[in-house]
């Protein structure tokens, strides 16, 4: 009878250890590509990675060739949130990260930046529903309210969603910030 509970315990960790195994891989392959920045990378005091290296001569990576009228899907538009490579505020290298689309026109787009850091005691922040455009999210992310920051088209790698229509609309109500 032991070896029967020992044979039945031995069954249960490893199904138990596959079904642990397979939920971790389904969260990492459901991520749109380029979504994380680089893990591998060693910190910066204060939690920033270095910026991935850039081609000589350039100080923003090369752009890609600008979309076609019949492609418009792939033009950020007001409203929709993107993952792009945002440069940090210093100007000492950039992170991939989401972003909210205010106003685009030819030239690029101003953007928000989103964070899943717990900012819910900041007046400069507000709460952003996160799993509609990141299903592997575990909570809902933070959209800064700040000086919104201008990028060129090819700073934009992937388009995630949409965001929530009540805070589209507390957003454009909000005078310091341009919408179209």
């Amino acid at each position: 009878m032991p070896e029967a509970l020992l044979w039945a315990a031995a069954i249960l960790l490893a199904v138990a250890a596959g079904w642990a195994w397979n939920s971790w891989r389904h969260r990492v392959s459901t991520r749109p590509p380029g979504t994380r920045p680089d893990r591998a990378a060693p910190a910066r005091p204060g939690g920033r990675r270095p910026a991935p290296p850039r081609p000589r001569g350039t100080d923003r990576p090369a752009a890609k060739p600008r979309p076609r009228d019949s492609d418009r899907h792939d033009v950020p538009a007001p409203g929709e949130i993107w993952w792009a490579d945002v440069p940090y505020a210093d100007g000492t290298g950039s992170k991939v990260r989401p972003c909210l689309v205010l106003r685009a026109d030819s030239r690029g787009a101003d953007v928000l930046k989103i964070t899943s850091q717990d900012k819910s005691d900041r007046d400069d922040h507000v709460r952003i529903p996160t799993r509609d455009w990141d299903p592997g999210a575990e909570h809902d992310s933070y959209l800064s309210l700040t000086e919104p920051i201008r990028l060129d088209f090819a700073a934009f790698a992937d388009h995630a969603g949409r965001c929530d229509a009540d805070l589209w609309r507390t957003i454009r109500g909000l005078r310091h910030l341009p919408t179209a």
